[in-house]
């Protein structure tokens, strides 16, 4: 019996369990939504990195152009400045002090016309006429400037209205051989040289293009707003010089507008610098379009997941219930409720192995009830099965510890498996059960059970047919002494004690 029950255990196929189920379709839902997440914060750099390049080209490229333009302008500063140096400039006309002076001056319709201002800021000579109006200039800042710092070089004023027309005035100091100050020579670059050179450009409607001098001075911005134009950001608490080094990157909200942006600062070393601005749900546009897509057919997919896996986890549920119902009918008795020989010879198996491990007591009751046959000879069968269930019931009122197994070894005979226990607890056990039965039966139809207890701490090399031998032994010594009674096997030796 024992080795036919150790073939179906090895013979039966192993089982998912809902639970099983349900972890592994979460865990493969969390570990693909993980890498798909993953994927797209990858496609979301990306996106970032390509608007940043061109970002940052369209930076350099605007930077170059206008610094080039400076540059030509401030050569023709230079070349006015130094020759007003020459000692016959004061005695030639007009007309050859024009062409001496203004003769490699660059002329461009955004480029204002030169002037000289003398050391008190007096307007003496103007590129565009040969008697030019009186002007004083002393009290512009490009004008002190110079006049308080021989080593200004080349000056951007901040944005102004200059000659009836919003421009930035570039400037140079006038100083004779000892560096003694003799005057200023000034020239201007109107704003529609900045608004010509944006609409030559392909950019979408919120984009920004702002130019700065070094002092963080906004020159120009697109789109044109004069209240921004000639604003310091330096003087902004929340707009660090750090968040924007040149040719670096900043995405958030800006200094001059509550849109959040990708703003990328040009790499030029010009006395202005340009940083390229594109509004963050412009650069995500594409990308956040592709993630809904790609998010909805993702979650589709995990739904459809979790919900094939509730379907199954309750379907494996079901089977596993009628299962564990078709074993548990499988291994009880259907006449008593109790435990059948199959599954008594599986629990002993376990407990004889376990009491072997721990170095502990196992007992056993054989318990059968005595005349039976004559009994059920005289009353029928469906008496005989009454008082079979009778004494079942006695023996699991008698027998309330969980680990305990109580189990109806075949016809009459009963099987009561108590692990931990000793011979001389077993034996009170049995005349409990005993005295139970005896007194539940009372009567016309009185009926006794007899019991065989056999107790021992199983060794190696022991097999618990010589515990099932023993109790079995004492069972028919009970029976020979006059039965209604319990008799305890004595181990090793097997001898019986009363």
């Amino acid at each position: 019996m024992l080795s036919g029950w150790r073939d179906v255990a090895a013979r039966r196929p192993w089982r998912i369990s809902a639970k099983l189920l349900i972890i592994s379709s979460v865990v493969t839902v969390i570990g693909f939504s993980a890498i798909c997440v993953n994927v797209m914060l990858d496609m979301r750099r990306g996106e970032e990195a390509l608007a940043r390049q061109t970002l940052e080209n369209l930076a350099t490229t605007i930077d170059a152009d206008i610094s080039r333009n400076i540059e030509i302008y401030d050569l023709s500063l230079k070349a006015v400045a130094s020759n007003m140096l020459l000692p016959e400039i004061t005695t030639v006309s007009k007309p050859v002090r024009q062409l001496v002076l203004f003769d490699h001056a660059t002329t461009a319709r955004h480029f204002g016309a030169i002037q000289v201002f003398d050391a008190d800021g007096r307007l003496t000579i103007d590129a565009s006429t040969l008697d030019p109006q009186a002007e004083n200039r002393a009290d512009e800042d490009y004008f002190r400037i110079h006049r308080d710092n021989p080593d200004a070089g080349l000056f951007i004023s901040r944005p102004m209205l200059f000659r009836g027309a919003y421009s930035i005035v570039l400037s140079r100091r006038i100083s004779d051989t000892d560096g003694g100050f003799l005057g200023v020579v000034a020239g201007s670059i109107r704003f529609s040289f900045f608004h010509e050179l944006f609409e030559r450009l392909s950019l979408d409607p919120a984009d920004t293009i702002t130019v700065l001098k070094r002092d963080r001075t906004i020159i120009m911005r697109r789109p044109f707003d004069l209240d921004i134009i000639g604003k310091n950001l330096g003087t902004r608490q929340d707009w660090k010089p750090e968040n924007l080094r040149a040719g670096g990157s900043y995405a958030g909200k800006g200094p001059v507008d509550v849109t959040p942006r990708l703003y990328v600062r040009g790499s030029g070393s010009g006395p202005l610098f340009v940083v390229a601005g594109k509004p963050l749900a412009a650069v995500f546009e594409l990308w956040r379009k592709e993630a809904y897509r790609i998010g909805a057919v993702v979650l589709a997919l995990i739904l459809f997941v979790l919900a094939s896996t509730l379907v199954l986890a309750r379907e494996i549920g079901r089977r596993a219930e009628a299962e564990s119902k078709l074993e548990e009918m499988a291994t009880t008795d259907a006449l008593t409720g109790l435990r059948n020989r199959r599954k008594f010879d599986a629990v002993i198996e376990i407990e004889w192995r376990r009491a072997m491990r721990e170095k502990t007591q196992l007992a056993l009751l054989m318990i059968d009830a005595d005349h039976f046959k004559a009994y059920n000879d005289t009353f029928g069968h469906q008496a005989g099965d009454q008082l079979l269930v009778g004494i079942a019931i006695c023996i699991s009122d008698s027998v309330r510890r969980a680990g305990d197994c109580v189990a109806r070894y075949g016809g009459e005979e009963f099987a009561v498996l108590l692990p931990n226990t000793s011979a001389a607890d077993a034996f009170k056990i049995a005349e409990t059960i005993r005295n139970k039965v005896q007194g539940w039966s009372d009567g016309e139809t009185a009926s006794t059970v007899s019991c065989g207890v056999a107790s021992l701490a199983p060794t190696a090399g022991m097999d618990w047919a010589i515990l099932v031998a023993a109790a079995d032994k004492a069972l028919y010594a009970a029976k020979a002494g006059g039965r209604n009674r319990a008799v305890v096997a004595s181990l090793p030796q097997l001898s019986l004690v009363a």
